[in-house]
């Protein structure tokens, strides 16, 4: 008895249909082009005509059954798919072109199947590499399934005229006050900051850096708060703090209490009235915290993922970068350095893949205590040149009351912005309230580019 022949899931009716209700319906095509790629049709017949489809579309061009025979007949496919009967027996197929998003939803459900089928092939042969990490075959097997939930994204090269009206349309809009408000990126809560750097832009990896106590746990979490308040999605990896001392120093923060009168049982009954409001307020805000001591660079990856596919996720905090542990994700590591450097290329390469920008905490080495102005430069990011490599942006956070206690700039941070891979560096100086752990913005700006000892 010969074996039962398993095929790929498909729906010829489905794609059928899609193709007839465009050739019949001219703004079909419009419900559909955001969702429907060529390799999403099953027969090869099917995705070279919505091949042609997509060709005249990007033109403006009108989409019948006469347009496209002559696109067939020019690129030399007409015979290909069956001459124009194929086309006719298409369009006689269907009566409306009222339900062309149902049957493209079809047609991309099927796509997605066989996605699954063959990431599935896929990572059951990773199982049977041995000589490799684990960590390493996980994080490939994460990173092949992550694949099958991007059932919009063309995963190929593009022709530049693909993107060039994109881009000029981008350019136009930027410079109208309107419509330029879409390309800024996640606003920080602080304008001066944000005006250099346009806000935290998608796939960006933000470094923030300091020497221990300037406040930059305090100032992550403030973004964070500022951020989330505006309904978006956080997720906080904190390798230095448990999420209780985190969510105490969001409360603190929101409460406008110093530290000390909470933690010595000394709040007022003023202070209890307002608690109702801030705990409402943190309740709504979609902060999500993990606390893991020791996180790999692998299951960070895999963690940000799953968060993004089941909550959402606009901006990935890691608190801090030096506390990281690359795990066993390559063999060749031999120090702590290259370590540094595989796990701040990991986290550029995950911002990217999430679409989201990662602001990752550093420490800055000792050498900036050693010099008589102790203004940090990049070169005293620790352990590794790749993070300033890797790095969009890099943050630098220094205060003068911190070495000074006379200073008449109490209080004052300044933020150096010493790397912006997509515009100005710049200083910006903010108001640090140390025993509130909160930061405001102050009048106080410097210009862009400015000399910056």
């Amino acid at each position: 008895m010969a074996d039962h022949v398993r095929v790929p899931p498909h729906s010829l009716e489905a794609e059928k249909s899609v193709l007839g209700s465009i050739m019949i319906e001219k703004n079909a095509i419009i419900k559909v082009a955001d969702m429907l790629a060529p390799e999403d049709f099953y027969y090869d017949i099917n995705a070279i005509i919505y091949t042609a489809i997509e060709e005249l579309f990007a033109k403006r061009s009108p989409i019948d059954i006469l347009t496209i025979t002559n696109w067939l007949k020019d690129n030399g496919k007409l015979d290909i798919v069956g001459g124009q009967s194929y086309l006719r027996e298409v369009c006689d197929e269907v009566l409306t072109a009222s339900h062309v998003f149902q049957y493209a939803i079809i047609v991309k459900q099927k796509s997605t199947l066989r996605k699954l089928i063959s990431s599935g092939s896929a990572i059951t042969g990773l199982g049977y590499q041995e000589d490799q990490e684990v960590d390493e075959l996980v994080d490939m097997a994460e990173q092949e399934l992550f694949k099958v939930t991007q059932t919009f994204m063309k995963n190929r090269f593009v022709h530049i005229k693909e993107v060039l009206s994109s881009t000029y349309e981008k350019i136009s809009d930027l410079h109208d006050p309107e419509a330029a408000e879409k390309y800024k990126g996640l606003s920080t809560g602080y304008a001066s900051l944000d005006n250099v750097l346009t806000g935290l832009q998608p796939s960006d990896l933000v470094i923030l850096a300091a020497r221990p106590s300037m406040g930059k746990t305090a100032f992550a979490l403030n973004i964070a708060q500022n951020i989330a308040v505006k309904g978006k999605s956080i997720g906080i990896i904190s390798l230095e703090m448990s999420k209780e001392q985190l969510v105490e120093r969001l409360f603190i923060s929101l409460l406008g209490v110093d530290s000390w009168k909470m933690k010595s049982g000394r709040l007022t009954q003023e202070d209890f009235m307002r608690m109702g409001t801030v705990m409402d307020q943190l309740n709504k805000c979609k902060i999500f915290i993990d606390d893991s001591v020791g996180a790999s660079i692998s299951e960070l990856k895999a963690k940000a993922r799953r968060l993004q596919m089941e909550h959402g996720l606009d901006i990935l905090i890691v608190d801090y970068l030096q506390l990281m542990s690359a795990g066993k994700i390559s063999n060749s590591i031999t120090n702590r350095v290259q370590e540094i450097s595989e796990i701040s290329r990991s986290l550029k390469g995950l911002a990217r893949e999430l679409h989201i920008p990662i602001l990752a905490l550093s420490q800055l080495s000792r050498a900036v205590e050693s010099r008589p102005v102790k203004i940090p430069q990049l070169s005293d990011l620790r352990e590794s040149g790749a993070i300033e490599q890797d790095a969009d942006v890099v943050l630098m956070m220094y205060r003068e009351d911190y070495y000074e206690e006379d200073t008449d700039r109490a209080g004052i941070t300044d933020i150096y912005v010493r790397k912006h891979r997509h515009g100005m560096t710049g200083k910006v100086e903010l108001l640090f309230k140390k025993e509130q752990m909160k930061f405001f913005d102050i009048e106080r700006k410097h210009s862009f580019n400015e000399q910056m000892d």
